[in-house]
């Protein structure tokens, strides 16, 4: 039997969609990339913006067709589904299944019996690997107790639980087999990961301490996304203290106005997150951010937008992931008063993403030449004479090599020259 996977949305999704694929695997099933040819669908979901769940609605009238044609067991789980299960039973009643966030595992289950699983809590997977992949998501909690007042995802993934330690454990040996070169910690809010471990509490820089030593052939180790209220002293001396520890810090601002802030119940203000920062650069040499920031929340003033704006110029970002508010049905923010209008809101976002461009184009260009440890992740489109590669500090490579390199292959680069967000240079060891 042969399966395809459509996966959307989070990094989390993406992870979950693997694990699938891994136990798929081991059954005998074979994975294929034609919908002529599939036997299984599984159509991953999201529910963050509206447009995700539009471009579904789009997919499913694309496979409503293909099972015109043949026998096709069609699946719709992830947060679309939780969300959406009586909605998409009734516009979409040639689907065979609807299965939410927390009956994932039992899709293979029902693809090969026709019985679906039912739990009323989520469940951790065995293993979240990609088979041949040099760099691998490990799932540590799901769920998120913040609500923030313009997101879905508590209402579709539910209250926040954490992943054993001891899986955690069995997880990085597992991978250590596969020879695996980074892995990223992946939680809606993965700082706030509470669990035991011989009998004593355990939160993510406990964590963290446990599993490094652990680690042999992993040289990455990456999280996201945390929360600023919860990003504590003691995860902070782990990161300066372990090389291992990626230096470069996805942090979501959201919002430079503490007004907006606490309208967006974010639980952290515009001084206490330039304080954090101001912490984290004292006490973690080299470090580097990435953030998300969104502008047109309701009510927001241009002086409130200003303050994003020098936010984001105080942060100094490599990298940002830039949006403006789009109200999802079903949280608070959606039916606030002061909605901004879209043009506003549009201007507001084109300002915004020209001045970071900018501004990393600047700081990048500041850091030349210079030289950085790298996993080879392929070869050059262009140029396939030219490899590709990722730091530690999540910067991205084109350079040149006199040996012959594979994906998962650790070198040495030194970079001389900036294309576009792109470093290029030649491997140096």
């Amino acid at each position: 039997m042969r399966y395809l996977i459509e996966t959307y949305g989070c990094q989390l999704n993406k992870a979950e969609s693997d694990a699938l694929e891994l136990i798929l695997r081991g059954r005998g099933f074979e994975k294929t990339e034609n919908p002529s040819d599939a036997d299984a669908v599984i159509l991953n979901t999201c529910s963050v913006r509206k447009t995700a769940e539009n471009r579904i609605w789009g997919r499913l009238g694309f496979y409503f067709s293909e099972k015109k044609k043949h026998d096709l067991v069609l699946i719709v789980t992830g947060c679309m589904a939780e969300r959406m299960k009586d909605e998409l039973k009734k516009e979409a009643p040639y689907v065979d299944a609807v299965i939410g966030t927390n009956d994932k595992a039992s899709i293979p289950d029902f693809i090969e019996t026709g019985k679906k699983g039912s739990s009323d809590h989520y469940s951790f997977l065995t293993s979240y690997y990609q088979e041949g992949a040099y760099s691998s998501y490990v799932p540590i909690m799901n769920g998120c107790n913040n609500f923030c007042s313009y997101c879905i995802v508590p209402y579709v993934r539910g209250r926040e639980v954490s992943r054993p330690v001891e899986d955690v454990i069995k997880e990085i040996e597992f991978l250590e087999t596969k020879n695996v070169r980074e892995i990223t910690l992946l939680g809606q809010n993965v700082n706030s990961y509470s669990s035991t471990y011989d009998g004593k509490p355990v939160d993510f820089p406990t964590l963290l301490e446990i599993i490094l030593p652990y680690m042999k052939s992993i040289e990455f180790v990456r999280f996201e996304s945390p929360h600023p209220k919860d990003f504590s002293d003691h995860l902070i001396d782990v990161i300066a203290s372990y090389d291992r520890m990626s230096k470069h810090i996805h942090l979501p601002m959201q919002s430079g106005s503490t007004r907006i802030l606490a309208l967006m119940n974010r639980r952290n203000t515009r001084e206490g997150f330039i304080d954090l920062l101001g912490k984290m650069r004292d006490r973690i040499p080299g470090l580097t951010f990435s953030t998300d920031v969104m502008v047109g929340f309701p009510t927001e003033t241009e002086e409130e937008y200003e303050e994003t704006l020098s936010m984001m110029e105080e942060m100094g970002c490599t990298e940002a992931f830039m949006y403006y508010f789009n109200p999802r049905e079903g949280t608070r923010a959606a039916s606030m008063d002061g909605q901004i209008e879209e043009s506003v809101k549009i201007r507001r976002l084109e300002r915004l993403i020209n001045e970071q461009l900018e501004r990393q184009k600047r700081i990048k260009e500041a850091m030349l030449p210079f030289s950085a440890r790298v996993v080879v992740t392929g070869r050059s489109r262009d140029d396939e004479s030219l490899y590709l590669g990722r730091s530690g500090h999540n910067d991205y490579f084109v350079f040149s090599s006199s040996a012959l390199l594979s994906e998962g292959d650790m070198v040495t680069v030194a970079a001389t020259d900036l294309s576009g967000n792109t470093f290029r240079g030649h491997r140096v060891d």
